[in-house]
């Protein structure tokens, strides 16, 4: 029997006996304190992270309405290496997103997005949405996802359309739950690889 089961057999024991099971206190979570200094140098942090190969998205967001983000009226998007499915039953994904980050706010008014997955020959549509200051839609194709109305950007190897779940502090950045409510692959199996993030450059999977 694992701690998990020993763990259960115990608390079902106390239970029978009529003693109160009180749970444990939860990790509080907050941020680094500015008096705590980093156990790893940044730089080193970085290159050995830098190992672990990454597909890459572009994760979007519809155009505010009038009283929402973005004067512009225009769509938000940034390009995002920190995705990964979460959760089967309910269906979750998560991406992680710098706290700095100026898409970011207009995403969380929207409360909805939409993840592109990126594949081999999209480096220019990744480096585009990577940039600041830009109109980053400039010539993109874009369709409206089904659910939530987020750019599905044409060319994508997937799409998965979903509303903000929950959002939780992670350091430099933040954690962002998103549940889905439709996603889809375009293509019908002959589609190219993934585009791949491996030490600082592009891969092709």
């Amino acid at each position: 029997m694992g701690h998990a089961g020993m763990a259960a057999a115990a608390v079902r024991y106390l239970r029978a006996e009529g003693r109160p099971v009180e749970p444990l206190p939860r990790p509080e979570l907050r941020c680094v304190r500015e008096d705590e200094r980093a156990p790893v140098d940044a730089g080193e942090f970085r290159r050995v992270l830098g190992s672990f190969a990454s597909g890459v998205t572009v994760v979007t967001a519809p155009a505010a309405d009038a009283d929402g983000a973005g004067a512009d009226g225009a769509p938000a998007g940034f390009a995002c290496q920190s995705f990964s499915s979460l959760s089967l039953d309910p269906p979750l994904v998560v991406f992680m997103v710098g706290r700095t980050s100026t898409t970011w706010p207009r995403i969380a008014r929207a409360g909805v997005f939409c993840v592109n997955v990126l594949g081999a020959g999209q480096q220019a549509l990744c480096r585009a949405f990577a940039a600041s200051g830009t109109d980053k839609f400039a010539g993109v194709d874009h369709y409206p996802a089904p659910v939530s109305g987020a750019p599905r950007l044409a060319g994508a190897l997937a799409w998965i359309d979903c509303t903000i779940h929950a959002v939780h502090t992670g350091g430099d950045h933040l954690i962002v739950v998103g549940r889905v409510n439709a996603l889809g692959t375009d293509g019908g199996g002959d589609e190219p690889p993934p585009l791949l993030f491996h030490r600082g450059r592009f891969l092709s999977g």
